[in-house]
């Protein structure tokens, strides 16, 4: 039996979209695969159909179930969640007015210009207090609306965790989940010794001085793909071949979009992409 790249399975009693399909030996496939259903959603495995009983789903089984629903209600709460969904493509900010601040022209500015970039790269070099936390806010708030922001690594100093998770979440309602070595140490345990930590969360804050310190997070870092990076006071980095600098310079080329801030912004490029 073949599969089709496309097409979806239900294996384990978990439902599957097929993204390869390759013969190890006669008759028997490995079937790399995206979870669709609630469980396992966004999550890739590889099944071998000579281990796992795989049951192709056709679209001619499909069987319609009136809505006899008051008002049609579920039908207008699915398609009502369905265009939630659905990413944006308009061209301007769309977040306007959406969160918890006061509003001024220019800290629109960084977005507008990170948004007509096929891989934005964008450094924010203001003075102190004048707002970069609320202007990369409002970038990682608009690419996460218009799909483009699911996994997200915040990295900033220790001092500045906490401000800075509260801040996305209180004026954006983005949630972040702060990891340090112990919250590391802890996912660990919990999870398989050949699963990556950093896939546990998608949504991360951290302090750069414990992704630096050890080599093994180096590690799990090379095998993950972030849509967006963001370092704060990457002025920190700038100096070539240091610890900072080289972990910088990991995480751009692991990121489809990278956002650097920094109240200190000379020689801030130095060594990584921006």
């Amino acid at each position: 039996m073949t599969y089709a790249p496309g097409s979806r399975v239900q294996i384990r009693g978990e439902e599957w979209l097929v993204r390869d399909a390759r013969p190890v030996e006669h008759n028997v496939f490995a079937l790399r695969v995206t979870g669709l259903s609630e469980t396992v959603r966004d999550y890739e495995a590889t099944f071998l159909d000579s281990l796992d009983s795989v049951k192709v789903l056709s679209p001619e089984d499909v069987t319609f179930v009136p809505d006899d629903s008051q008002g049609y209600r579920r039908s207008r709460l699915f398609l009502h969640a369905l265009l939630a969904r659905t990413p944006l493509t308009e061209p301007g900010v769309t977040t306007r007015g959406q969160a918890a601040m006061e509003e001024s022209e220019y800290q629109y500015i960084p977005a507008q210009r990170a948004l007509s970039l096929v891989r934005p790269r964008l450094l924010i070099a203001h003075g102190v207090g004048l707002g970069k936390t609320i202007e990369a806010g409002i970038l990682l708030a608009e690419l996460i609306r218009r799909g483009r922001g699911r996994r997200v690594l915040v990295v900033a100093m220790r001092s500045t965790l906490e401000q800075i998770q509260k801040e996305l979440w209180s004026r954006f309602t983005i949630p972040l989940m702060r990891l340090d070595s112990v919250g590391i140490a802890r996912i660990r345990r919990d999870i398989p010794r050949n699963k990556n930590p950093f896939h546990y969360y998608d949504k991360v804050i951290i302090s750069i001085d414990t992704l630096k310190n050890d080599e093994q997070y180096r590690r799990y870092l090379e095998a993950c793909q972030w849509d967006v990076v963001w370092m704060d006071e990457c002025h920190n980095a700038a100096n070539a071949s240091t610890e900072r600098n080289l972990l910088a310079n990991l995480l751009a080329n692991h990121s489809h979009s990278l956002i650097l801030t920094s109240a200190t912004p000379h020689n801030t490029c130095g060594g990584y992409a921006c």
